[in-house]
């Protein structure tokens, strides 16, 4: 998580909460509530945190451009499965009823 990230680096780095807090111009408290994953940090905190942590933004944020895309595919086949699972329910249904209908009307045929 970002917070245990945060934590990690700082103490790397050698950097106290406030001595982290000064050169991102946050409380120590700030950081704290980072690291202690209650807050987050801001699009332009975590550019001044990648800079003097060291890191790019995206390790900063564990950011594997792969497992996102994988996870968005797995969503988007999981809303296609789910799809064609009511398609064919509906078909289903429709093909139940044709046949009820096919049946109704040759009684009534032989019934004239």
């Amino acid at each position: 998580m970002l917070g245990e990230k945060i934590l990690n680096l700082r103490k790397k780095n050698g950097l106290s909460q406030e001595e982290l807090g000064e050169k991102i111009n946050v409380t120590r408290q700030t950081i704290s509530n980072w690291e202690l994953n209650e807050t987050s940090p801001n699009p332009d905190q975590l550019k001044l945190l990648s800079k003097v942590l060291k890191v790019s933004i995206d390790d900063l944020l564990d950011n594997d451009i792969s497992n996102i895309a994988l996870e968005k595919i797995s969503n988007t086949e999981k809303l296609a499965g789910l799809g064609i699972k009511s398609v064919k329910y509906i078909g289903f249904i429709f093909l139940v009823m044709l046949i009820i209908d096919i049946i109704t009307f040759i009684i009534f045929m032989f019934i004239k």
